[in-house]
């Protein structure tokens, strides 16, 4: 499949003091920012190949009223059932591809000059399953300052979902390398950096779903 994975996101409470748990571990925190018109903010943990960005609502009228409205993020943070995950994907190679990786619809955030906008899976109102994005393009328009990175490679993501791929979405964005997407009776995201060489596991439940291997 001509699809690579960017990020992984997780919706958490304002301010993301959940991301103080990665570096109590030694990780790094990169730069953070904000959406205009999709209400939220971020913290991001960068890693030599990708990152784990810490997503928030910030201003949840803005998230409901903006573009990204169908994304139903003030939803998906008052919604203790609802998946919080969501994946970013860009093409595999050096030119954009003109098809689109699975089902959905076309988002034009008010942070990237159009026609420069995600592709949105078609699952994006199913609550219960994670968010997947496509990236056409690889330059977004927009100034791309060098994050801090931390020197890790992300090797393998497994999401567990609690719902039944009821577009497709999801089985097609599991063709990615890397990307794991599974049925489970809880939300649950796991990321291994560097094949799990180093032999740590950091499970950070309860305060988020998400565990740690490198």
């Amino acid at each position: 499949m001509n699809l690579e994975l960017d990020h992984v996101f997780m919706l958490v409470e304002p301010a993301a003091e959940v991301a103080n748990r990665l570096l109590e571990q030694g990780f790094q925190e990169g730069s953070g920012n904000t959406h205009p018109g999709q209400g939220t903010a971020n913290r991001r943990v960068y890693f030599a190949n990708g990152m784990v960005e810490f997503l928030w609502v910030r201003d949840a009228d803005e998230a409901r009223a903006g573009p990204g409205r169908d994304l139903c993020f003030p939803e998906r943070a008052a919604d203790p059932d609802a998946s919080p995950f969501g994946l970013i994907f860009v093409p595999g190679v050096a030119q954009a591809s003109p098809e689109m990786p699975f089902p959905g619809w076309h988002y034009q955030p008010d942070y990237f000059p159009p026609p420069k906008g995600f592709h949105v899976g078609a699952n994006s109102g199913n609550l219960m399953e994670p968010l997947c994005f496509y990236f056409p393009f690889h330059d977004p328009g927009v100034p791309r300052p060098q994050p801090q990175r931390n020197p890790q490679r992300i090797t393998e993501v497994v999401i567990s979902t609690r719902s039944t791929d009821t577009h497709g979405v999801l089985e097609l964005a599991s063709g990615c390398d890397r990307i794991s997407i599974q049925s489970a009776n809880q939300h649950l995201m796991e990321i291994t950096l560097d094949c799990h060489t180093a032999g740590q596991t950091k499970d950070f439940r309860p305060a988020m779903p998400l565990v740690l291997y490198w």
